[in-house]
């Protein structure tokens, strides 16, 4: 391998195929040669296994020499091979090459199991988590590779051997990287280092993709930018001293990431702040409001602090404080506050207070009278309200003969306020548009029975015309073998529009 990511592969070594026979040999002196060969094959063994050693580092042509006397033997298919150590000659018998082969195919085995593992942990990345690991087994993998190359069997093997117990080691270490990673992950979600999320779940994903934990951490990673920017948010706003912006922006990081235990305690810390602060402002909104004498205001005040802090003993007195000096004041303030709503007009309001004030005590002349005073402008201000918001009900002649007497009414009151003033000077005008009669033209073709409702049944004819009242009617054609018409005009106090045509045209068949 050159680059140390690159899969292991063994060097190809074949077998060299035994040397024919010179020519063909009878089974009579195959026989009779038996016992020269194998005592010849003895004889070379003896000279592989003492002599030859101690002869390795001679000439190219010394053992050529040996090789050859070898071949002298005549033992063709019976010759022993030299070590597995050593390069194939081309004197290789049959016995030789067959134990080069069992070695070779000894330290295959054991780098093929290299081979896989290392397949294994390439595809789980350990190169970037365990790369000083990694770098190590390459650099053994890549010396049995040479000395397989060398024919070094044995040593290859071992070099693999070893080669695969380091990738063994890293392989055994995936649980304890994961949970590694895992921790990673989970301490840079709090302490916001985006980086360190990231590049932890990366490696998960790489090592373990069907971890359990995976899903969920990658989801908080994903509202881990929003969930910072919150958190920012909610610091900057407490220094501002706006604590309610600063728990609003908590709470929406907790709902980002319920499992984010910074967030959740600044929360817990925050909203302790802003309930201190929202009870002492509440009550001191009370103590304001019944130095004021407004004590329905107060109450208010005081149950909200009561609310926030169940059992408080100062809001419980601060009620007590209020029903005091609400039952010795009412009364007065109420006489004030009905007399200041008819000043302004606010008739229902005015109404209101007097109402509470019986309520308390239905003796007393003040709120008799203001009730009896303020609930007949109530009604007369309710009157011409509704009939300013609805002038077209004005076209009625009964409702303008009604609201005409209600104008005479009003203009004896005194005093009369602005605001009845300008409803007088507002009926008055449309009393006038709406009593204006306006000349309207219709026409018809003289086979036709025209009814305007609520006005008259004007017959057949060609023209005709009408004076209406400014309103909105309608009008009715019929016309026997024809189907019958109904239509809707409006007449304006501001003179009468083009003429009215009313013709039943369309024949029933």
């Amino acid at each position: 391998m050159s680059e140390k990511n690159e899969q292991l592969e063994p060097t190809p070594f074949e077998l060299a195929p035994p040397p024919e026979p010179a020519g063909a040999r009878s089974q009579t002196d195959g026989r009779r040669w038996v016992l020269p060969a194998l005592a010849g094959l003895v004889v070379l063994v003896l000279l592989v296994v003492f002599w030859l050693p101690a002869k390795i580092s001679d000439t190219g042509a010394e053992v050529g020499d040996e090789a050859a006397r070898g071949r002298a033997t005549e033992a063709p298919a019976s010759t022993a091979s030299p070590p597995a150590s050593l390069p194939a000659t081309a004197d290789a018998s049959p016995w030789s090459d067959a134990q080069a082969a069992k070695l070779r195919k000894e330290a295959q085995d054991v780098l093929q199991a290299l081979l896989d593992l290392q397949f294994s942990l390439d595809e789980r990345g350990a190169e970037q988590w365990a790369a000083e690991a990694w770098a190590s087994a390459t650099a053994t993998a890549l010396a049995g590779d040479a000395l397989y190359r060398q024919r070094e069997y044995i040593a290859a093997k071992e070099e693999y051997a070893r080669g695969l117990e380091q990738l063994q080691i890293i392989d055994e270490a995936i649980p304890a990287t994961v949970d590694t990673q895992l921790e990673l992950a989970r301490s840079g979600l709090e302490e916001g280092l985006t980086g360190q999320v990231t590049r932890a779940l990366e490696r998960v994903v790489m090592i373990e993709p069907e971890n359990a934990l995976l899903p969920g951490l990658q989801q908080r990673a994903s509202v881990l930018a929003p969930l910072l920017e919150q958190l920012d948010a909610a610091a900057s706003a407490e220094r501002g001293g706006d604590l309610a912006g600063a728990e609003n922006h908590l709470r929406e990081a907790t709902g980002l990431d319920p499992l984010h235990q910074r967030a959740a305690a600044e929360l817990q810390r925050v909203s302790a702040l802003h309930l201190d602060q929202r009870f002492n402002d509440a009550m001191s909104d009370g103590y304001t409001a019944l130095d004021d004498a407004a004590y329905s205001q107060a109450r208010e005040h005081f149950r909200r602090a009561a609310s926030l802090k169940a059992g408080s003993a100062e809001a419980g007195s601060a009620l007590q404080e209020v029903d005091v000096a609400q039952q010795a004041s009412r009364l007065a303030t109420l006489k004030r506050r009905g007399t200041e709503r008819e000043g302004n007009e606010q008739w229902q309001a005015a109404v209101d207070a007097y109402q509470q004030a019986l309520e308390l005590d239905s003796s007393l002349l003040f709120a008799r009278e203001g009730l009896k005073r303020s609930q007949a402008r109530a009604r007369l201000d309710k009157q011409f309200s509704k009939a300013i918001e609805e002038p077209g009900r004005l076209s009625d002649v009964a409702v303008a003969e009604a609201t005409e007497k209600l104008l005479q009414q009003a203009r004896t009151i005194e005093p009369s306020g602005p605001a009845l003033k300008r409803q007088i000077s507002t009926l008055e005008r449309l009393l006038q548009q709406y009593n204006t009669l306006v000349p309207v033209r219709l026409r018809s073709d003289g086979e036709t029975e025209v009814i305007v409702y609520k006005v008259a049944r004007l017959g057949r004819f060609e023209e005709t015309e009408l004076t209406l009242r400014p309103g909105t009617y309608q009008v009715r054609g019929s016309r026997r073998g024809y189907r019958d018409i109904l239509q809707t005009f409006s007449v304006s106090h501001e003179g009468a529009g083009p003429p009215l045509t009313v013709s039943c045209t369309e024949r029933i068949l």
